[in-house]
């Protein structure tokens, strides 16, 4: 029995995500004691971006902003990049990770904007009322309150 094996999910309160079974069955996809390999790990994760980059190109390129088109793609990317950074020792996700998926995301997503509105104040004729009305609502039940109990005693 070989290297490590792709597994389902599993729980770890020490690391999380996926994980590797070793030979023996025994997790193995934890970051090592002994260290991250930062140049093994720069030297593996260009693959998971090949093999994305490959998926990509088969989706139309106007397509590339809806994430409903690609979604199951970007998700085999992550868990590549989980995988071969747990697999050198190294936490996931991490600096260097980062900056190698923000590069992915400059590569594909550069052009894609969120449409947002653009919030401003409404004209002054609608704000006033917005802001006097309730204060003077306020001023008025405040009023109210102490008007009737000072007539509570006089009613009984």
């Amino acid at each position: 029995m070989g290297g490590p094996v792709l597994v389902t999910p599993m729980w770890s309160p020490f690391c999380t995500g996926f994980h590797l079974l070793g030979p023996h069955g025994r997790p193995g996809g934890c970051p090592r004691v002994g260290g991250c390999n930062e140049t093994r790990m720069l030297e593996k994760l260009p693959q998971c971006g090949q093999a994305f980059a490959d998926m990509m190109h088969t989706v139309d390129v106007w397509k590339w902003c809806h994430l409903s088109e690609f979604i199951v793609y970007y998700q085999s990317f992550t868990n590549c990049t989980e995988v071969e950074t747990n697999v050198v020792g190294c936490y996931w996700p991490n600096p260097l990770a980062q900056g190698f998926i923000t590069g992915i995301h400059r590569q594909f997503f550069s052009n894609c904007t969120v449409d947002r509105a653009q919030w401003e104040d409404p004209p002054d004729e609608v704000l006033i009322p917005l802001i006097v009305v309730p204060v003077l609502l306020t001023v008025a039940m405040a009023g109210l309150v102490v008007w009737r109990s000072k007539r509570a005693g006089q009613l009984l």
